[in-house]
């Protein structure tokens, strides 16, 4: 299988990041001595070619909506060649293990697979698969970590851009550390590293920032589920970038008690070059956090808006914003909390409009808070179906995904999709609505990325 494209890894959808799931299997298989092409089809056109040459084809799958074109993609591998194996690779494949295995999928694996992916290329050169059903498999296993191999990817003009005083730039994507030690039980993390997470050394994450600093990127985010997860770690990692590139800015995610917690650390990485944060901070309502075990609570949240102002970093919360246990009332004042805080131009509209994602494997489908409102797996879409107890509720979500969706085709001002959301809850409440305004198109907005959908 030495021979070039015998291997083809397939990058689905990475958040509108160069898609790092592709380019670290790529250079662990390139260490080991093999040539895989790549593929990303969130921006390149579906290769039949290419897809006919392979022996094994690996597809990633880091999260729902890669999963679910990732299962399309494979269907369309199998037809042009029956031959082939193909794999699934990231957290949502041993999550869906059952379904994909079931016909879609030769094998899956996740958490720490690269050095799995290379005992399965190894395997399939000197025989075919075993007879018997095959198993998922769950790797947390340290890994030695090579610079990801990027030469083959698509430019990073074709992905997201960072949007910043006006102008648009080229954003860089990379991972201090992979997995998370914390267990919040509506995170697809959890179920497959149980609390575990793993640094990448520094050398390895400037030798990747570099190749994409020489391709044009002015700014980096750090992808890790939590950027301080290790605090110390971090922080190395952040004094080396700005010693290595003084201009250069990054982002990166955070927890609510993280940013609490060290947020003496704060002033320092907006000096070395920190623009914003993103942090899930879900919901308001401390009985909705404590149901998804977030371990913060609203006053913690109005806190760390506090402290990342006075640090002089954006901070850029998300949301679950419908629940089952989300009132109207909940809704509302969720709208107000973005609004009084000056956070209008810091939340992505489609933010409003998420709902809680139940996918098999959800710690969540333990929860005894959870049980009522429980329907069955909608198997082809993979997540759990669950019922707002308030018809008003679901009325609600299809009207403001519908907005918001719209809206993001138009490239609306978040301000104004903002007002428009307020006005449908508003209006579902049975409450005046207050007139649509027109935003000062040349107020200070923070810094944000070009990409608004997440999941």
């Amino acid at each position: 299988m030495k021979e070039r494209g015998a291997i083809l890894l397939v990058a689905c959808y990475e958040l509108g990041h160069q898609p790092l799931a592709v380019a670290w299997p790529a250079a662990f298989l390139e260490r080991a001595g093999y040539a895989p092409a790549v593929m990303d089809v969130s921006v390149e056109p579906f290769d039949a070619e290419r897809v006919q040459r392979a022996k094994l084809v690996a597809i990633s799958v880091p999260m729902h909506t890669a999963l679910r074109l990732g299962v399309t993609v494979a269907r369309r591998v199998r037809a042009l060649n029956p031959a082939c194996h193909i794999a699934f690779c990231g957290l949502y494949a041993t999550l869906n293990a059952k379904h994909l295995l079931a016909g879609i999928a030769d094998s899956v694996m996740s958490g720490e697979t690269e050095g799995a992916l290379i005992d399965l290329v190894r395997t399939l050169e000197v025989a075919s698969p075993p007879a018997a059903p095959p198993q998922p498999l769950r790797v947390l296993a340290k890994l030695d970590f090579p610079a990801p191999s990027r030469a083959s990817l698509p430019s990073l003009k074709k992905y997201a851009h960072l949007e910043r005083d006006g102008g648009l730039e080229l954003v860089g994507y990379v991972e201090a550390s992979r997995g998370c030690k914390h267990l919040c039980r509506h995170c697809p993390i959890p179920p497959v590293y149980g609390g575990r997470f793993f640094v990448v050394p520094v050398e390895v994450l400037l030798a990747d920032i570099r190749q994409q600093v020489e391709a044009g990127a002015t700014h980096i985010t750090f992808g890790d589920p939590d950027f301080l997860n290790g605090p110390g770690h971090a922080l190395a990692v952040a004094r080396a970038l700005h010693e290595a590139f003084p201009t250069l800015t990054f982002d990166f995610t955070a927890k609510i008690e993280h940013l609490l917690r060290h947020r003496d650390r704060l002033p320092e990485l907006a000096r070395l070059g920190c623009a914003f944060i993103v942090s899930a901070a879900e919901s308001l309502n401390d009985e909705i956090l404590t149901h998804l075990d977030k371990g913060h609570s609203r006053a913690d949240i109005e806190a760390a808006v506090q402290v990342t102002a006075d640090a002089g970093i954006a901070l850029r919360p998300t949301w679950v914003a419908f629940t089952p246990w989300t009132t109207l009332e909940d809704y509302r004042q969720l709208l107000d909390f973005v609004e009084a805080h000056g956070l209008v131009d810091a939340v992505d509209p489609v933010q409003f409009s998420i709902r809680l994602l139940i996918p098999p494997g959800s710690l969540l489908l333990e929860s005894a808070a959870m049980r009522p409102f429980l329907g069955e797996l909608v198997e082809e879409q993979f997540y759990h179906r669950w019922i707002h107890p308030d018809p008003r509720m679901e009325a609600l979500h299809a009207e403001v995904s519908a907005v918001v969706a719209s809206a993001a085709d138009r490239r609306e001002d978040a301000a104004v999709t903002f007002q428009r959301v307020r006005e449908l809850a508003d209006r579902t409440a049975g409450l005046p609505v207050r007139p649509i305004s027109a935003p000062d198109a040349k107020r200070k907005r923070p810094p944000r990325l070009t990409e608004p959908w997440f999941c």
